[in-house]
């Protein structure tokens, strides 16, 4: 029996030697949007441990990770797809495959990476290892609102023609399937925490389209076709985003296009139940996970505060102005801290969410996006 020990401890002796020395889980990156660079940080020691530079226009660049969290995918302006080796920190494989592009998403398999390209429109789907193109989907509109779907589906929307579709990859021959027309211009879209809904926020008239996912022949849903239409709108100085997991207390929580102003909505009935008056023009908001708390930044010019709202009684509780230009938040997946990219301070700014005091700085070049690794393994990001 000895000798045989000896000799499993032999055979795994090669295998252990090529395992990476890190670990990913606490890891996580931050978009450099001014020098197309990425500054790759330690969250449990609230530090950056180093950057990745040569990656393009990343002035409206996105982030997801590939399941071992070892791999980050960052989708840029240039319409340029990056892999990037979060252990070397190096860039892994890069290619530029549209002229224009602001988004994307990895399969539930991690076998896939889908992008959304404004120029020339359309999606295009690529092998997670390679980045070898494995499909096209051509389109004559700007392609928004991309989202993973479990079962390697993946759903958009697009801005120009108002419609949304699925494209289907769990058969050897792609199926591409048109889910509906949902209004004009969507700005954006979200899937809901169990992947049960695709919301859709539209810029060219008042409202939101809802599509079951879980209907075989899901139809298009309007509601708050209504809010705002007594009101004189504000300008939008910012578009805002709705991928900010704001789904709380058996509620959506919405951004108010042209109002200062979050929309309450219940996520059963798709009706309106409350209106929290904000600070200025929401542009994310995002559940603080494991409790009743949502908090919000703003478009400039009021983009120095942050607010802090109760998802039960819909009532501001905090105001917070971190620094300048307070262009994203992420959350510590258990919801301790919530860190901010300060773009015109150059500092990403950590705070405590329970005393909400700040507990670290780190120095960053016009940081806006924060992605942690442990995105990897929630649907619909």
């Amino acid at each position: 029996m000895k000798t045989l020990a000896v000799c499993f401890s032999l055979l795994a002796a090669p295998v252990m030697a090529q395992t990476p020395c890190c670990a990913t889980g606490d890891l996580g990156v931050v978009i450099e949007r001014a020098t197309g660079s990425l500054l790759v940080v330690d969250r449990s020691e609230r530090a950056a441990i180093g950057r990745i530079e040569g990656l393009g226009d990343l002035s409206h660049a996105s982030v997801t990770f590939s399941p071992d969290e070892r791999f980050a995918y960052i989708f840029g302006r240039d319409g340029g797809l990056s892999k990037v080796d979060l252990l070397s920190q190096s860039i892994a494989a890069r290619t530029i495959q549209a002229g224009n592009s602001i988004g994307g998403a990895i399969s539930d398999d991690g076998k896939l990476i889908a992008v959304s390209n404004y120029e020339p429109g359309g999606v295009k789907v690529f092998d997670a290892d390679t980045l070898e193109l494995v499909g096209d989907i051509p389109g004559t509109s700007k392609t928004i609102g991309l989202v993973d779907v479990p079962g390697r589906r993946f759903v958009w929307s697009t801005w120009d023609s108002g419609e949304a579709f699925m494209a289907d990859f769990s058969a050897p021959e792609m199926k591409v399937t048109k889910l509906g027309d949902v209004g004009k211009n969507p700005f954006d879209a979200v899937l809901t925490d169990d992947a049960h809904t695709y919301l859709i926020g539209l810029f060219g008239e008042k409202g939101v389209t809802a599509i079951d996912l879980w209907e075989e022949a899901a139809e298009p849903v309007r509601f708050l076709q209504d809010y705002g239409k007594t009101e004189d709108d504000l300008p939008v100085y910012k578009m805002p985003h709705l991928q900010g997991w704001a789904f709380t207390e058996g509620q959506f929580v919405l951004p108010a296009v042209g109002q200062h102003e979050l929309l309450w909505v219940n996520r059963e009935t798709l009706e309106e139940v409350d209106r929290t008056p904000t600070h200025g023009q929401p542009v994310f908001i995002i559940a603080q996970p494991a409790s009743p708390f949502v908090w919000v930044n703003f478009a400039t010019p009021l983009n120095d505060t942050v607010q802090v709202v109760d998802s039960r009684n819909h009532e501001v509780v905090a105001t917070l102005t971190p620094g300048k230009a307070i262009l994203h938040m992420e959350f510590a997946p258990r919801g301790a801290e919530v860190w901010l990219s300060s773009r015109d301070d150059g500092k990403i700014l950590i705070y405590d969410t329970h005393s909400r005091e700040l507990v670290g700085e780190i120095p960053a070049q016009s940081p806006s996006g924060i992605f942690f690794t442990a995105r990897a393994h929630r649907t619909g990001l």
